[in-house]
């Protein structure tokens, strides 16, 4: 699944360790789910896009980029 995870974070000037905060999650899920090495489960789908204020669809993406 395609993202738009890092250039979201990096848009805020955020590092990795501070989202994974906001989120609640660990720096290592949030580089495996901008690397594309894990898809986040539904509840974390739904933080995230809180997060950045957009709609899940906005961020994730089944198609190539």
């Amino acid at each position: 699944m395609n993202n738009r995870l890092r250039e979201l974070r990096e848009a805020r000037g955020w590092s990795q360790g501070a989202l994974a905060e906001q989120l609640e999650v660990s720096r290592q899920t949030v580089n495996a789910l901008e690397t594309g090495k894990y898809d986040p489960s539904l509840p974390l789908a739904f933080r995230i896009a809180r997060t950045f204020g957009e709609a899940i669809e906005q961020i994730f993406s089944d198609e190539p980029r």
